[in-house]
């Protein structure tokens, strides 16, 4: 159940306007709720004031539909990453509202509900292959209560493109830097800004990268302070902590829970 609805359940019990006996009802199935194959959790918004994530990657499509439709059930918005185009096309019918991000392989159920954004998160990505996993990022940054702008195809082999851009780098409160093959990028944009930079390596590359371990690597030795990074194509990951550091930098409210972090 969504903070805002338990906020207005708890106010009308105040009231006398709703039982005790149909409140107990309603929250039955706080803080989760058993579907046999899966846990969900619901008061995930409540304690992080952050959607649900379901992470489609192994998922048959009926379980993810099943999952997404009971948190739909309890107002909460809801983000599905790792989904397969197959499923992603089932989402589209069952949830026609929904928003189907077939590059980032995400889906995407009740922006409707969502709070405006707050600071500012950039997604800067090296090149054009790397853009499903700076997608996700920035989806999920946004989803997750920021202002997103994204600065794509600047890698170092071509740094003058990066350079050019300074100024909105700058000006940036956290910036995610997604590249693959040797991964430099994340260590220039480090020793370009003041903000923190949180590195996603990719898979993107021939053979020596290793299906992105090269870029790991580079960035985890990156020399440039500030730098952290997340696991091989875990844009998720990026844009989520993206989130939680630019609002605790900004000390607004919580956009899923009304109240100041």
């Amino acid at each position: 159940m969504h903070p805002k609805r338990i906020r207005e359940l708890l106010e009308s019990i105040q009231r006398g306007e709703t039982p005790v006996d149909a409140a107990v009802e309603m929250l039955r199935d706080l803080p989760y709720e058993d579907l046999g194959f899966a846990n969900i959790d619901h008061h995930r918004a409540l304690r992080q004031g952050m959607p649900e994530v379901v992470f489609g990657q192994n998922k048959t499509i009926d379980e993810i539909v099943a999952i997404m439709q009971r948190i739909q059930n309890r107002e909460q918005p809801v983000l599905a990453t790792r989904v397969s185009p197959e499923a992603l096309a089932r989402l589209q019918e069952v949830f026609p509202e929904g928003v189907a991000h077939d590059r980032a392989r995400v889906f995407t159920l009740g922006e409707d509900k969502l709070e405006e954004g707050v600071g500012d998160v950039l997604v800067v990505c090296a090149g054009t292959s790397d853009l499903p996993v700076a997608e996700e990022a920035a989806i999920t940054a946004r989803f997750t209560g920021s202002n997103v702008r994204t600065l794509y195809d600047v890698g170092v082999a071509g740094i003058h493109r990066l350079l050019g851009r300074l100024d909105l780098l700058r000006a940036a409160d956290v910036v995610i830097v997604v590249a693959g093959m040797e991964g430099a990028l994340a260590s220039v944009v480090g020793g370009l800004v003041d903000s923190p930079v949180i590195g996603v390596p990719t898979s993107v590359g021939y053979g020596a990268s290793f299906g992105g371990v090269s870029a790991l690597l580079t960035m985890l030795n990156s020399c440039s302070a500030g730098v952290t990074v997340v696991n091989i194509d875990n844009g998720f990951g990026a844009g989520f902590a993206a989130s939680v550091i630019n609002r605790r930098l900004h000390k607004k409210p919580c956009p899923r829970e009304g109240k100041t972090i």
